[in-house]
């Protein structure tokens, strides 16, 4: 059963359905491993990071393992799930956004927002922003995955435009990352390591904003999620090296 390329509509889902098929139909038995990620993006004709949205959901409801160093590998089906029942398997929402389409959607709003921050914004609002890179630095350096803070630093910058659709929409675009693909991803790209470079990313962008240099809060957003999109398509092999002692993953609430 040949494999077709795609539209990029809900891609990462698209892919997954794909590949569920190849699954049932037999083309790929439970116990073997999946063709390499580079392999399947060109098959399908889509993107590397586009492959992964896709294994992950898959990961999430059940259909692959992710063996981090030595690829995917297809689960038994036909063993109990969980409690017992095909139920039981956990699911992607339908209308979930693909982490890395999202971080895309995010740069192109968030480098305005910012942008626009840096022109209007008041004492009050660098001082939320302020307190917010605080917050996140604290957890940082407990261990403890800062995105309380991090929700609290965009917040601040899209408060400081005073729109109410920009706010709804900026904060709909962050609270999409709780979702379970999102979450799956981070516990596999998100380490101390990459927590920190990110706050010297928001570090930059707060410099801009303090300094109404609108040209510049663009940019430092533009590179903020450019950089978040690099570090969530790395490697599988990077990602263990980034886990590996004295780099070891964010800890989870």
């Amino acid at each position: 059963m040949p494999l077709h390329t795609v539209e990029p509509k809900r891609l990462y889902r698209q892919i997954a359905e794909q590949l569920r098929s190849l699954i049932t139909a037999g083309e790929f038995l439970a116990g073997t491993r999946l063709p390499a990620e580079r392999e399947l993006a060109k098959q399908l004709g889509v993107s590397r990071p586009s492959v992964r949205e896709a294994l992950i959901a898959m990961e999430v409801e059940g259909w692959v393992e992710v063996r981090t160093g030595s690829g995917i590998y297809v689960l038994d089906r036909t063993m109990p799930a969980g409690a017992g029942s095909e139920t039981a398997r956990p699911q992607i929402a339908a209308d979930e956004w693909g982490p890395l389409e999202l971080i895309r959607a995010r740069r192109v709003v968030e480098g305005e927002t910012a942008a626009m921050a840096a022109s209007q914004a008041n004492n009050k609002n660098i001082a939320a922003m302020v307190q917010a890179l605080a917050m996140m630095k604290k957890d940082a350096d407990r261990g403890v995955m800062p995105l309380d803070g991090d929700r609290a630093f965009h917040t601040a910058i899209v408060e400081a435009c005073d729109n109410v659709v920009l706010i709804e929409t900026v904060q709909n675009f962050w609270d999409s990352r709780r979702g379970p693909l999102f979450e799956r991803l981070g516990g596999y790209f998100e380490t101390v390591h990459s927590w920190r470079a990110a706050i010297v990313e928001h570090e930059a962008i707060l410099a801009a904003i303090r300094s109404h240099d609108t040209a510049g809060a663009r940019l430092a957003m533009h590179q903020h999620m450019d950089n978040s999109h690099t570090r969530f398509s790395v490697s599988w092999t990077e990602a263990q090296e980034l886990t590996e002692p004295g780099k070891q993953a964010v800890a989870r609430g």
